[in-house]
């Protein structure tokens, strides 16, 4: 990872460096240096597509942007609010160089982000983003000419839910069922009400009025309170929230409990296994994953390939070995016979398609399997010295490694889009690893220096 990119683009807060308008257009302008020469345009003009969630500095972010990129002579065609997959599956479709969203995904309103989506549909690999970043943080400055050109305007949303409607077994239909849908504010807002209905659900709908400042507040996948009791209320036949830029999701089952992207992957593998499209046995989980999902998919033959946090992990796993599932308990979840990214729509569909086609209640599936308890603290950090420098930390991890025998995990890392230490501490007793958690905070608290971020 370098200085400017995270585990998911570049993230900030505008107007403050790198999200300063002098220096996004930099970016911008670093970027078609570096991807013009994976292009594939041909003799035509090469082509960018840009989109944004629905921040109220994204507009201003985009016209920066846009100024970089058109000194290199790109066209830029403009997509609007729209979900961050959507852009994914059209730049490969549209056969456009590369794309970009301003979007900081399920991050408060304040934060603003830049995410790349190079021909293929891929995220940058991490080589091509220090490329960018050298151009950008070397030593000879970055000077270019600013061109004026007209920002082309398409919206391509019918094109999309049409893609994703086509992922769908002939026929299918949610004709009859309740379903709620909180769009977060986001870049779903127009985009998952339009494909429910449809399909032909009877939707309510929350989280569909961004005002530039409400996106994720109090709404969306991380917060999903009010989806699950609009559930209940309306004794809907499950619920969906999306994140921000729709990118991940999370259900509600008919009794307003929570199916997580851990519970997604135990409907989703299984059910391919069963239908023949599971390759390779294996499903692509990461370290935050519950141990309880490795156990139960182990018990039906499932091997769980765990790596790293953050979907571009999971999209790289996958593609090492050719498996078509993966995905992470925050509901990024990559069916990847369809879409070689995370997207919120796809997997709604595709649980709902599993789901009827099983002709069970979702409630069925909250109790497949034993969920480990989990603690996952969160401390903010000034800086993120090496762990293994924080004095006897790595003692106290191996240490309660030995209380835990086997049976739990320690899983200790620093976020990549945000300045936060993360602990996760899992185990049979919520006593005990309560207890663990709260003694390796405070560990480092001490000796590193942080302050408390909550616990999620």
């Amino acid at each position: 990872m370098g200085k400017l990119f995270g585990t998911d683009g570049i993230r900030g807060v505008p107007w403050n460096y790198p999200f300063t308008p002098d220096f996004i257009s930099k970016i911008g302008y670093a970027s078609t240096l570096v991807l013009s020469k994976y292009k594939r345009s041909g003799p035509k003009a090469p082509v960018m597509l840009i989109g944004r969630d629905t921040r109220g500095s994204g507009l201003r972010i985009q016209k920066a942007l846009v100024e970089g990129v058109w000194a290199n002579r790109f066209k830029v065609l403009d997509l609007g609010v729209i979900s961050t997959p959507a852009v994914a599956y059209l730049v490969k479709r549209e056969n456009a160089d590369f794309g970009i969203v301003i979007s900081a995904s399920h991050n408060p309103p304040e934060f603003n982000g830049i995410k790349y989506f190079c021909r293929d549909g891929l995220k940058l690999n991490d080589a091509v983003e220090l490329k960018i970043e050298s151009l950008l943080l070397g030593a000879k400055p970055l000077v270019f000419k600013r061109i004026k050109h007209a920002i082309q305007k398409k919206d391509y949303s019918k094109d999309y839910l049409k893609f994703i409607k086509s992922t769908l077994p002939a026929g299918f239909s949610l004709k009859g069922l309740k379903i709620v849908a909180d769009c977060a504010n986001g870049a779903a807002y127009k985009l998952a009400p339009a494909l429910l209905k449809e399909l032909g659900a009877e939707v309510t709908l929350l989280g569909i009025r961004p005002d530039g400042k409400n996106i994720n507040i109090d709404c969306g996948a991380l917060h999903t309170g009010a989806m699950q009791k609009a559930v209940t209320d309306t004794g809907a036949y499950c619920g969906i929230s999306f994140d921000g830029d729709a990118d991940r999701c999370m259900f509600s089952d008919e009794k307003g409990r929570l199916l997580d992207g851990d519970d997604l992957l135990s409907i989703a593998a299984p059910y391919m296994q069963a239908s023949g499209r599971l390759t390779g046995g294996k499903a692509v989980l990461t370290f935050m994953s519950n141990y309880g999902l490795i156990r139960y998919l182990a018990g039906l033959g499932i091997k769980a390939v765990q790596v790293p946090v953050g979907d571009k992990n999971v999209t790289d796993a996958m593609r090492r070995e050719d498996l078509k599932i993966g995905g992470e308990s925050s509901g990024h979840i990559i069916f990847r016979e369809f879409a070689p990214t995370g997207d919120g729509l796809l997997t709604a569909v595709q649980i709902l398609a599993a789901v009827r086609d099983m002709g069970k209640p979702f409630s069925h599936f909250k109790n497949l399997w034993k969920r480990y308890p989990q603690v996952v603290g969160a401390l903010k950090v000034a800086h993120k010295p090496p762990l293994e420098k924080v004095h006897g930390f790595s003692g106290k991890i191996s240490k309660f490694e030995g209380v835990l025998k086997g049976n739990g995990r320690i899983f200790i890392r620093y976020s990549g889009t945000e300045p936060l230490l993360r602990i996760l501490v899992e185990g049979e007793s919520k006593s005990v690893i309560k207890g663990i958690a709260d003694d390796l905070m405070e560990h480092y608290k001490k000796h590193a220096g942080a302050v408390p971020a909550g616990k999620h």
